[in-house]
Parts: C-alpha cells; structure tokens; sequence
C-alpha cells in the first residue's frame, strides 16, 4: 500500500479542549449579549476584555467570527481533518435565567454562534461545568441553534434519552465517527445538571465504576459497526495539576479494553496534561483549554496555561489504532490562538514529554523542525 492509500484509508481528527466563547470573547464578536453577569467579584464581562487588553494591548472590535481562532483557523484548513470536534463550554442563549448556585455563568449571543461556522465545527460536545449557566431556557436555545447552523451534539438534551445520543459524523465510503459526550462531578458538573427522563440536562456519569463501564460499552455496542471510529468526550478532573487520578486513568483503559472505544477525549484542565496510547489507542487525559477569556487574570503562572494544543490525530478505522498524533502549539493572546514562538513551543514539548513519560516510560514527546509536536510511542 502506498503512502497515500494509506493516508486515505485513516480517518484524521482535530480535537482540543474547552472552547468557552461565552463572556469576554462574547463581548468582543459583533452580537454581543448584555453584558452582566452574577460574579461575586466581577458584574461586567467587558471587564475581561479590559484585563486583556491590559495585559496584551488594545483589541480591534468587532472581531470577525473567523478571526477569533486567530492562527488555528489556517492551521485547520492545512491539516483538513475529517471532522473537526470541541468541548463547547458555554451556553449559547440570550436567556436571562442564570443558575443561582454557581459563582460563573458564561453565554454566547445565538447570533455570535456563526464562529462556530467558521471553523466549520463538526461535533461540539456538551457534557461540562457551563452548558447550563443559564438555566433549562438557555439549554433549549443552545441546542436550537447548534442544529440551526448543522452542529451536531452529543452529552446534553431535553431528557435523558437525547442527552445519552451520540453524534454520527459521517467521513465517506461508509465510515463514521461516533461521538460520546460525558461528564463526570469532579469537573464541577453540578449533581442536579444530570438530566432525566423528563428532566433536561447534561450526560453525567454516576460514577467511574466498571459497572459504568459496563453500561457505556453496551451504549457503544448497539451502535458501533465496521469502519467506525468511537470516541468517548469525558469531562472532568480538576482544573490544575498534572497527576492524573488513578481511578479516572483506569477508567480510560476500561473503554479501551472493555468498552469498544477507540479515543479518550479529555478535558476540563486549564492547560495540557499527558498523553497515552495504551494498547494501541489514544487518551487525551486533559487537553487545556483553547479559547478562553483568563488573559489577564493572575495565578497558576507556572502552568503556562495561555499555552494550548492543536491535537491532529489519524486513526485506522479497521481497529481504532492510533496512526499519528501531532500536536500543533498556540498561544492565547488578545483572546485569540496566535502561533507559539519556538521557544514556548520547546517548553510545552519538555512538558508533555515528561507527562508522556510518567504515564509510559517508552513514550516521548518530539519537537519538529516546522513546529508541531509529535508523540512517539512504542
């Protein structure tokens, strides 16, 4: 077979972390909502805007809704993946019915939900912290509009049944991807957010049990065939910090082993942790956040959390084993990825290298000359 059949017979991926396109970026795309919003220290989403502008220089507004991704977007058009899959950490509403119990609400204008079109978003997962911020109203535009603009979803919906959908991305000659969208408590999901069966809410896993395990694997057997590509969108962990829980890595490997999942698609950390490939599959066991409105704001420094990934990643849909995976660093800055400089790059590389390691002494995290990050694993 010649490189590219090859090439042609592998499904290709672009995933990353959480896209919150809600508050401050909000604000500066041409619809914004009004701009309160029901912190305990901040009552104007304008004022994340200011804290970048003060750390990074003034941003022209309104930014177009392509130029938000800023380098990403030509990044994406070069790669071509077949689908293209985001952790869509907002509520996309002009609701004004926010959840009382939590500190952060965060909401895009249904009219500024066109970026999502841009970057000609296949899949956004919604089983997070922030879907329903704005109450069941806010639930019901969100999803409304996703299906206005031909975004498919998986992880929440009017009850229970919806919410447990996954979404089938068609890739030609019979292929799909299977999207899987979870959330788990230690993310921040509020347990009342579980939807029901007359209750709407988000997919939250009761636990990371192998009798979880158990009732995901059925979920994925009644749907799964030949060609598919399974991925399981898991939101959870903590916010900082590198170690991966015990229970959530032993969990990944129980879909892998035991579920039919193909890709482990994590998030919620607000910067990169390590990457696996255990048996021949890919867990991304937190992959950062990739747009987000905490320019400006102090704390963490050590993370570099303004550092983000690109994760491009080629699956052999014969056996759901990983081809490649290059990681393609950015820099968030005045909201918005810009390329890493070669330096930051290096950084990140020592970073996930040593993850990388810890989670599989054989793997490695390589630098290439033209910039990506490449994992190397045996």
């Amino acid at each position: 077979m010649t490189p590219d059949q090859q090439d042609k017979r592998l499904v290709s991926l672009f995933l990353c972390g959480d896209v919150m396109t809600g508050r401050g970026i909000d604000q500066v795309l041409p619809h914004p909502a009004p701009p309160g919003i029901h912190e305990p220290y901040v009552r104007d989403a304008r004022d994340y805007v200011a804290l970048a502008e003060e750390r990074n220089g003034p941003i022209r507004k309104p930014v177009g809704f392509g130029d938000i991704w800023g380098d990403a977007l030509a990044a994406l058009e070069q790669a071509a993946p077949d689908v293209r899959i985001i952790n869509l950490e907002t509520s996309i509403t002009t609701s004004e019915q926010w959840w009382p119990d939590k500190g952060i609400h965060y909401r895009m204008h249904p009219e500024n939900a066109a970026c999502l079109t841009a970057a000609r978003i296949s899949c956004c997962a919604m089983a997070n912290n922030h879907v329903l911020d704005w109450g069941y109203p806010g639930l019901s535009q969100t999803l409304s509009t996703l299906r206005r603009l031909g975004i498919a979803t998986s992880g929440m919906g009017e009850n229970l049944e919806e919410a447990q959908q996954p979404a089938l991305l068609s890739v030609g000659a019979g292929r799909r991807v299977v999207v899987f969208s979870c959330g788990d408590v230690s993310s921040g999901i509020p347990p009342s957010w579980a939807a029901g069966r007359d209750r709407p809410g988000v997919d939250l896993l009761p636990d990371l049990s192998p009798a979880t395990v158990r009732h995901l694997g059925k979920r994925v057997a009644d749907l799964k065939r030949e060609g598919d590509v399974v991925i399981a969108s898991i939101h959870w962990g903590e916010n900082w910090g590198y170690t991966v829980p015990r229970a959530q890595r032993d969990f990944a490997h129980a879909l892998i082993d035991e579920a039919g999942v193909d890709v482990v698609h994590g998030h919620s950390s607000h910067h990169p942790r390590g990457v696996e490939v255990h048996h021949g599959r890919l867990i991304l066991h937190g992959c950062g956040d990739f747009l987000n409105d905490y320019e400006g704001i102090l704390g963490h420094e050590d993370y570099r959390s303004e550092l983000t990934l690109m994760y491009l990643a080629s699956v052999d849909p014969a056996d759901g084993r990983l081809a490649s995976l290059r990681m393609l660093p950015m820099q968030l800055r005045q909201l918005r990825p810009h390329r890493a400089s070669r330096r930051d790059a290096e950084w990140l590389c020592g970073v996930l290298d040593r993850e990388a390691r810890r989670l599989a002494p054989q793997t490695r995290v390589e630098l290439e000359d033209d910039g990506p990050l490449l994992l190397q694993w045996g």
